[in-house]
């Protein structure tokens, strides 16, 4: 790493440490509040939706995903990913967004009123932004639940599912029981993929959406797509991956595997902060529900990070509204009006 001198940038109101459409409607509202504001994200902008897969297809109507009061127009009852990225875009033009994309986080000092976070960019060259006050809305996607098994770390190993083309003709294992398992498994079939998908339940879980659940089930009461249910994957090799079922270890060809198990929030970047997690209440921090300030004065939490392990309570529909929330909370307190030391 270099040993030149850190640069400092220009102190702002806030720092937002998330780059995704609750971090930009954080930003959006303290502008609007009269705050100035920048966006850190260790990646583009709205990261997450980019890696989604390329056809994917949201589970709500376009209303539910604006933010800053800036209408979303699809002419689809439930946009997708091109769209939903198209629109971000406009909104972060609109409102003059400053983002500082593909910088890493290594660090926050400091204190309520005068943090320093410290960050690195793609040629790991150093940088520090001065904030009066932080979000964190750093979401959950980066982080997959691993499976812990050996060859888990083989290159043929994913735990994102972006795109078919590639797996034509192949024999590609799908491991979860949820939404983008299911969605992974027939997009892969459909594409001309042989596909195996393996759950620990007995069957599909219940949160899959209801327009796929019959096409799932369906593929698999056909035969169309191999199913091994109540059964986990006890070991992946180079061409082989192996299953323990109720009926013992099965081994099979296998050439992919996509492990769709789930992500959860950065808990040890939150507790680095000094923000305390609830151990008994699904790892929920502490953050007050009015104005969602965490236990560690100045630092807000937005977003998905507030549900702790329960990720599936809070989504963009509902996350987009804590800006304001934190907004309203800068203004009471004259942010603005704190001088540095």
């Amino acid at each position: 790493m270099s040993e030149q001198p850190v640069p400092t940038e220009t102190i702002v109101d806030l720092a937002v440490i998330g780059a995704g459409p609750t971090g930009m409607a954080c930003a959006i509202e303290a502008q609007r509040a009269g705050f100035s504001a920048i966006l850190i994200d260790k990646g583009c902008l709205c990261n997450s939706l980019f890696h989604y897969p390329s056809n994917m297809t949201f589970f709500t109507t376009p209303e539910l995903l604006e933010i800053g009061d800036i209408p979303f127009p699809s002419p689809n009852q439930k946009p997708n990913r091109d769209e939903a990225l198209e629109y971000y875009r406009k909104v972060a033009e609109h409102y003059q967004l400053d983002i500082r994309a593909y910088q890493t986080v290594k660090q926050v000092t400091g204190s309520d009123g005068n943090f320093t976070v410290h960050t690195l960019d793609r040629f790991d060259r150093p940088l520090a932004h001065r904030a009066r006050k932080l979000v964190i809305a750093t979401g959950y996607y980066d982080l997959p639940n691993y499976l812990n098994v050996p060859g888990e770390e083989l290159n043929k190993v994913s735990h994102y599912y972006h795109d078919p083309h590639p797996y034509f003709d192949m024999d590609v294992l799908v491991i979860g029981g949820k939404n983008s398992a299911a969605i992974a498994a027939l997009d892969l079939w459909r594409h001309g993929a042989k596909v195996t998908l393996v759950h620990r339940g007995a069957e599909m879980h219940r949160h899959v959406k209801y327009w796929i659940l019959p096409d799932i089930n369906n593929r698999i009461k056909n035969g169309e797509i191999t199913a091994y249910l109540s059964s986990a994957v006890a070991r992946i090799n180079e061409d082989t991956v192996t299953l323990a079922t109720p009926e013992g270890e099965r081994t099979l060809p296998n050439q992919f595997v996509f492990a769709l198990t789930g992500y959860q929030p950065d808990f040890s970047f939150l507790e680095g902060l000094g923000v305390r997690l609830d151990e008994k209440n699904d790892r929920c921090p502490a953050c007050d529900p009015q104005t969602l300030e965490s236990n560690v004065p100045g630092i807000y939490l937005a977003g998905v990070v507030i549900a702790g392990e329960r990720t599936n309570e809070i989504f963009i529909e509902n996350g987009r509204f804590h800006g304001k929330q934190i907004a309203n909370d800068l203004v009471s307190r004259n942010v603005s009006a704190v001088a540095f030391d």
